[in-house]
């Protein structure tokens, strides 16, 4: 178990550090947002389960192997109130550190997506009292406010795309298509759900660099995928326009919050072309607009067959690795 417990530290050290800091900053990922999705999926949860692999199996030694029985022997001294020989301080340090770690993570998960949902529930009240259907539709809301902003306030079977009086003055009818297709690519693709558990594992570990950087990252490759579903409806220019004509509106406004309506609109300043709602307050930063213009101004091909099998592949291979490795100990 010792070898095992070793080789799942050093694949936590791996990518909690330079995998992921290779990844951030590669220039791949924009050509295939939703290959470069799936593989921080991978490399986030590869990491937690290594992470508190390595400790268990290094904590269970003194009980024996393979992991079940280990698990089962912990079990029965705990009821005895004795322990192995050979148990050692660093032992008891290692369970607890992976029972913390493990707990810690997934109640903090569970509380994201709970204070998330009572959010969303509050803003689809507020956006019903609010805000107008655009044209009858009441799936398209309108709220009085002058700063150029759109979107998305995901729900079960009651989602919703708000769009600021500010924004329909701002484009032009072909640019309002690309900025509501953009949009109900959120919706439709649930970017919402990839979004919150990267925000969980950034305020589960405020401390940790890498978890600040991969939540970055993932959000400007949902805004890249929900780009690219609105390019089957308009043209790269006319979306690119709308990009940057809503994002260095925004950097440039700064409202005062005068109405309860004001609340709905994200009070930081974004460049993102939407505002993905898992709270009331979304925040995305300004460094969006420039890498999603150029990649629409200048358009380039997406990764070849042979390296978007090799990306899946190494995904796959850090889901299924871990796992092997702890339940093979």
């Amino acid at each position: 178990m010792i070898t095992a417990s070793a080789l799942l530290g050093a694949i936590a050290v791996l990518l909690a550090w330079p995998v992921p800091l290779a990844l951030a900053r590669s220039h791949w990922p924009a050509r295939s947002p939703g290959v470069a999705l799936v593989l921080w999926q991978a490399i986030a949860l590869s990491g937690g389960i290594s992470m508190i692999g390595s400790l268990l199996l290094y904590g269970l030694i003194p009980f024996g192997s393979p992991l079940r029985q280990g698990i089962v022997a912990l079990g029965g001294d705990l009821r005895t109130g004795t322990l192995p020989s050979g148990t050692s301080f660093t032992h008891v340090l290692a369970l607890g550190a992976a029972l913390l770690l493990g707990t810690h993570l997934l109640l903090n998960l569970l509380a994201t997506f709970v204070r998330a949902e009572r959010q969303r529930r509050r803003h689809h009240t507020l956006i019903t009292l609010l805000s107008d259907p655009l044209n009858g539709q009441p799936g398209m809301r309108v709220i009085d406010h002058p700063a150029p902003v759109a979107y998305c306030l995901p729900g079960a079977g009651h989602s919703a795309t708000v769009l600021s009086n500010g924004l329909l003055r701002l484009l032009d009818a072909d640019q309002l298509r690309a900025v509501i297709a953009h949009e109900q690519a959120h919706l439709v693709q649930q970017h919402h759900l990839v979004l919150l558990a990267f925000k969980s594992w950034h305020s589960a570990l405020p401390w940790f660099p890498i978890a600040n950087r991969a939540e970055n990252a993932v959000a400007l490759l949902v805004e890249m995928l929900a780009d690219d579903y609105a390019r089957r409806v308009v043209d790269d220019h006319t979306l690119a326009r709308a990009i940057a004509l809503v994002g260095f509106a925004l950097a440039g406004f700064a409202p005062k919050r005068t109405s309860e309506a004001d609340a709905l609109a994200p009070a930081a300043a974004s460049a993102s072309l939407t505002h993905e709602v898992v709270s009331a307050k979304p925040e995305h930063p300004a460094y969006q607009v420039m890498p999603r213009v150029a990649r629409l101004v200048n358009p380039v091909q997406p990764l070849r067959h042979a390296a978007t099998a090799g990306a899946l592949t190494v995904s796959a291979m850090l889901l299924a690795g871990p796992a092997l490795i702890l339940f093979a100990a």
